[in-house]
């Protein structure tokens, strides 16, 4: 198995715990009106750096892999197999998405003027951006061809 997708594999349990940790910090800060603080604002970081890294992963997986040559060689193939149609364009497309969010949502957290503020802009920017990660992460729930293992076996 390539290593480079085991790593992508493996990073997204960083991306899920960090991102989840976030948004309940957010929504527990928000409920109990508690000011904005330092751990917040680390938690909000390590969030962002893990979903650059493995935003950076997954962009080598597409363009040195099989997505990239199948969509140079025809979308309407591409779009007519579910599972193709999932990695080389539903799944790139919402994850640079989820990305965008959560690099729009540290930076209005970092202009908000109040604590309440800058825990609501978290809940909001990194709460959906959490819910497109867990919508397009390959589930082994998911139907065949694009299920994918828990945990890669190395």
């Amino acid at each position: 198995m390539n290593h480079t997708l085991i790593t992508h594999s493996i990073l997204r349990w960083a991306v899920l715990v960090l991102g989840v940790w976030a948004v309940l910090s957010a929504l527990f800060a928000v409920l109990s009106k508690r000011e904005y603080k330092s751990s917040d604002n680390k938690i909000n970081l390590f969030f962002m750096i893990s979903c650059d890294i493995q935003l950076l992963i997954g962009l080598i997986l597409y363009f040195t892999g099989m997505w990239f040559d199948k969509v140079k060689s025809g979308m309407g193939a591409v779009m007519k197999d579910p599972a193709e149609r999932f990695f080389a364009v539903e799944h790139a497309l919402m994850m640079i998405i989820a990305w965008l969010l959560v690099h729009v949502g540290r930076s209005m957290v970092k202009r908000a003027d109040t604590d309440a503020q800058k825990h609501k802009r978290t809940l909001i920017y990194f709460g959906i951006a959490l819910v497109i990660i867990l919508a397009m992460i390959p589930w082994p729930f998911r139907q065949p061809g694009i299920a994918r293992e828990l945990f890669p076996t190395f």
